[in-house]
């Protein structure tokens, strides 16, 4: 069996620093860094990204959506980065946030965590908003291939309320409900689960258990308004489980290699005075 992504994350984590950085190639940046927001500016704005940080950093995160943008060109571009990040020794997090059921779900798990697939990641974000139960075909190939999984729960954007706040006949919370779940498939885990929950940044105090023996991945640092010191109000004591994530706020010092790879450093060093 392949070792778990959990038992992969925490040592990347302790070996690397605990930060997430995201590669958004969206058409501002692009342009900020001097790039047309075409095939070639893709290719050259996530190449350089790859290459400076996926030595170094524990977790890159490609958002999926970004090069879906370009069709299969884009796609392309998407699965030499993986490759390239994982060869480098980083764990690559597919933001996809994919959510069906039956087939299709079995479908997205062969997309990205199925080994043997051209997008294959250590793990994926998803959407258990038709049910924790349709997750199932993706969780059962995550475990398998030793992958993870990052299930949304407390997501830092407004419209998410209505749904994640939104409560039972019993008073408890659907993102409650989710993180129960979420801890339940990490029970029987050695270590660190590899079941995780996205858990925003820029919450502040969330009111709910977030210790599921998992990893927290929280979203939300730097452009979005949180900083690492936030990070202790939001998660408590599971602080020691949680994965800081930054995007733009690295990004934005590209294209210099050296400027991304300083950037990242600090966030790393002030994510691990944190956390610990």
């Amino acid at each position: 069996m392949p070792q778990p992504f959990g038992a992969r994350l925490r040592t990347a984590m302790d070996q690397r620093g605990p930060l997430c950085v995201g590669i958004d190639p969206h058409a501002a940046l692009l342009r900020a860094w001097g790039l047309d927001d075409d095939i070639a500016g893709l290719e050259a704005f996530t190449r350089t990204t790859v290459d400076a940080l996926a030595d170094r950093v524990a977790v890159l995160k490609p958002q999926s959506a970004f090069f879906e943008r370009f069709g299969s060109r884009g796609i392309a571009v998407l699965e030499r980065a993986v490759a390239d990040a994982r060869s480098a020794g980083a764990l690559v997090l597919m933001d996809a946030k994919r959510g069906d059921i039956g087939s299709t779900m079995a479908g997205y798990a062969a997309a990205y965590v199925a080994a043997d697939s051209p997008l294959a990641s250590d793990a994926v974000t998803v959407s258990p908003y038709l049910g924790f139960g349709s997750l199932a075909p993706l969780l059962d190939v995550a475990r398998e291939h030793g992958a993870g999984v990052f299930v949304l729960a407390l997501t830092s954007n407004p419209e998410g309320r209505e749904v994640q706040r939104a409560t039972a006949a019993d008073g408890t919370s659907v993102a409650s409900v989710m993180l129960r779940h979420i801890a339940a498939e990490n029970a029987r885990s050695e270590g660190l689960g590899s079941v995780g929950a996205v858990v925003g940044a820029t919450l502040g105090a969330v009111g709910v258990d977030l210790d599921v023996n998992g990893p927290l991945l929280a979203p939300g640092i730097g452009a979005q308004g949180a900083t690492p010191a936030d990070l202790p109000e939001v998660f408590g004591a599971a602080v020691r489980n949680v994965v800081p994530s930054v995007s733009r706020e690295v990004l934005r010092h590209g294209p210099s290699v050296g400027a991304l790879r300083d950037a990242a450093a600090r966030y790393a060093d002030e994510c691990r005075t944190v956390i610990g």
